[in-house]
């Protein structure tokens, strides 16, 4: 329920008008700036989740104002009656859980960094009251939609056990597929910026701390079946099987554009052109990685020769060998790398898709 004041808005019972908290300009009712305002996203990165996290107005305004999100709407998530209303909803007895569908940019906004911003929001230890609110439509979840649930439910698991670490209660935020969603009613769409001063249980104070940037972002490798329809044949014979691609034949052979070199697979950096040289051997080589810890090296001693084989340590993606017959002025080393294995994200481009930390290797 909604404690306070009893108004009627939009023709619909609605209780309560707490202010704003922890806003930008400090001041009650008024939101912060909206940093996706004039963005232009590509349609091949948006990916959508559903967030239940107590109230849904104010659950919207702040996820509307994560970097990286593209577009939102609130609903009614998880239930068992079919075109729920607010008043249904608000009884108690249909299942559904007041919630947020959630588009996201993944090139700027991995879904790892997008829970971190939802789990500031909520006490994922309280059952069913969140805020002011108490009641069963008030819980906590993620709800995973879409082809890469699979993948997207080992990256929430991965933020749910670090989270339950801060705690000493257990967890009590729901993770499981979206099973349904119904668009709420018009009047609750945008509730807060229609109404300024509206009830919320959030603080806006914690869009201060979030950051896009990798500096801890975890890189996972998809499942297989995902894999297989993500990449190339030759990209996942390269990635996956070890394979080795033509000499001369990649685009990246020759390329000498500022940027960064990062798994295929994962999107894990790996190197800089900064220690791209031409060693007319046919494949990309590098005279060493942007960190030693991104890469496992391996005998192999297929063909009938003995090679150091490397591989992305994340991904575990076959990337090619290393050979001491590099440069002898960067340490003698030559990482022999296939194209394949490897996506180029040009210099201009590090901050916009969450590599910005990389940005001091071109100064």
């Amino acid at each position: 329920m909604r404690f306070g004041v009893l108004l009627i808005v939009a023709g619909a019972l609605c209780l309560g008008m707490f202010p704003i908290r922890g806003t930008q300009a400090g001041e009650t009712g008024t939101l912060p700036s909206n940093p996706n305002n004039g963005t232009t996203f590509d349609e091949k990165n948006i990916r959508e989740v559903v967030l239940a996290g107590g109230c849904f107005w104010g659950v919207q305004a702040f996820m509307d104002r994560v970097p990286g999100v593209v577009s939102t709407k609130v609903g009614y998530a998880n239930g068992v009656t079919e075109t729920p209303t607010y008043q249904a909803v608000c009884r108690g007895d249909t299942g559904y859980a007041e919630a947020v569908m959630v588009r996201y940019d993944i090139s700027r906004l991995p879904l790892q960094k997008l829970l971190e911003a939802f789990f500031a929001i909520i006490d994922p230890t309280t059952i069913n009251r969140q805020g002011g609110d108490s009641g069963y439509q008030y819980r906590t979840g993620v709800y995973l939609t879409g082809p890469t649930a699979d993948q997207d439910r080992f990256v929430s698991k991965m933020v749910f056990d670090k989270q339950a670490q801060k705690y000493t209660k257990p967890l009590a935020v729901e993770l499981e597929p979206l099973k349904n969603f119904y668009t709420a009613e018009e009047y609750h769409q945008k509730y807060l910026e229609k109404n300024p001063g509206g009830y919320c249980h959030v603080d806006f104070g914690h869009l201060d701390n979030i950051s896009t940037s990798d500096e801890k972002r975890t890189y996972v490798r998809p499942p297989g079946e995902e894999l297989k329809k993500r990449l190339t044949d030759l990209q996942y014979r390269v990635t996956q099987q070890s394979a080795t691609e033509p000499a001369f034949s990649s685009p990246l052979n020759h390329k000498d554009e500022p940027g960064i070199y990062v798994d295929i697979v994962t999107g894990e950096p790996l190197f800089s052109s900064t220690a791209k040289f031409d060693s007319g051997c046919g494949w990309p080589a590098f005279w060493e990685p942007i960190d030693a810890g991104v890469l496992k090296k391996l005998v192999d001693t297929s063909l009938g020769m003995t090679r150091i084989e490397v591989r992305s340590t994340a991904g575990d993606s076959h990337l090619g060998h290393v050979f001491p017959d590099g440069p002898r002025d960067k340490g003698g080393l030559r990482y022999c790398i296939n194209g394949a294995s490897l996506r180029f994200i040009p210099l201009a481009d590090l901050e916009k898709e969450g590599y910005g930390r990389y940005l001091h290797l071109f100064k």
